[in-house]
């Protein structure tokens, strides 16, 4: 009697959950609609340059979108989890321009190897981070602001350090740049690619699969919440700035084997791309929800739209502004939707 009575009530579960769209049931969850769209947008758009562009369809054409953009994702990956905390991140940029800036005056300039230079440029920002993210934490301070300070901080040291572009000549800088990794046929991966890859495979198993990872969605979901379950918000809160200004610092140096040059204009409004990136690969604005390799394909879906736009030939380069600007307005409704969904089924 027993058994035939929870058999009923697992039963019963097993529909709620499926009424509701949770894991436990048979229908689509919709807190993976964002993912799924963002996934779904990028293969038609993959589909339709290959129907009318003549080498679109290609493995190198694809392999560039990750290629030309892998500092981007690095640096998105860092603002997935500052974003899934409930904050925001505005220095990234100016920590690349000023990684850059200090990686060149050191190895140029002052005869530095690269062997002690990289460490250096990942450790300040590393630290970087980390002191933006005890302001925050300790003095309840806006992450907004505190990040904008951080924007302006670094963006004028590098000002400090030379008004010029500083361009790098050192032999391991640029064998690094032109390395590349066969992978099918002619196609092939470069450093900055794979290191990308592996920030983001990497980034995957914190989020997912250790209790940092999982006290950063429940912060995002309620801090109050995370509170009472006992969780270390404190040195959460800490550890997702100190995270992100290490990835900005190791986008910094992947931009620095990109460009071969250090100045103090690099990477200016990359704190935008990096955001909408974040946004278009299904992570939620308010936080708690959202994955890692959404961003991916966020940076993927901003790669593709500037390729599309150079394959047709005609049209300004600031049509990839206009178009990414319609899909984050896109990609806000159906936040807001999904929200709204999510609301009224509780």
């Amino acid at each position: 009697m027993s058994a035939l009575v929870s058999n009923e009530t697992a039963a019963a579960e097993g529909a709620t959950a499926a009424a509701h769209g949770r894991p436990g049931g048979a229908r689509f969850n919709p807190k993976y609609l964002p993912l799924a769209a963002t996934i779904s947008l990028f293969m038609l758009m993959a589909t339709l340059g290959s129907v009318f562009y003549d080498g679109f369809f290609s493995p190198q054409v694809f392999l560039n979108l990750l290629i030309d953009n892998a500092f981007v994702c690095i640096v998105a990956v860092g603002m997935t989890f500052v974003i899934l905390s409930g904050g925001i991140d505005l220095s990234v940029g100016s920590v690349i321009a000023l990684t850059t800036m200090v990686s060149a005056s050191l190895v140029e300039k002052h005869g530095w190897s690269p062997a002690l230079v990289i460490p250096l440029v990942l450790a300040m920002g590393t630290a970087f981070g980390a002191f933006m993210g005890l302001l925050i934490e300790r003095f309840r301070l806006q992450p907004f602001i505190v990040t904008l300070a951080g924007m302006f901080l670094a963006r004028g040291l590098c000002y400090l350090i030379s008004i010029d572009s500083i361009s790098i000549t050192n032999e391991f800088y640029a064998k690094v740049s032109q390395w590349r990794l066969p992978v099918w046929g002619d196609a092939s991966l470069s450093v900055s690619a794979l290191i990308a890859l592996a920030v983001v495979a990497l980034a995957v198993f914190i989020a997912h699969f250790t209790p940092f990872g999982r006290a950063v969605y429940a912060i995002g979901g309620s801090e109050q919440s995370a509170l009472l379950m006992g969780l270390p918000v404190r040195s959460t809160v800490v550890g997702v700035y100190t995270l992100s200004g290490f990835c900005s610092a190791l986008g910094g140096v992947v931009f620095t084997f990109y460009m071969l040059s250090g100045y103090g204009l690099h990477a200016i409004g990359l704190e935008l791309d990096a955001i909408a990136a974040v946004v278009i690969g299904g992570t939620l604005l308010t936080g708690g929800v959202g994955y890692v390799v959404g961003t991916l394909f966020g940076v993927l879906m901003l790669g593709i739209i500037q390729t599309l736009i150079s394959f047709d030939g005609t049209l300004s380069s600031w049509w990839t502004r206009i178009v990414v600007g319609v899909l984050l307005f896109v990609f806000c409704l159906l936040q807001r939707l999904f929200t709204a969904r999510g609301t009224g089924s509780h």
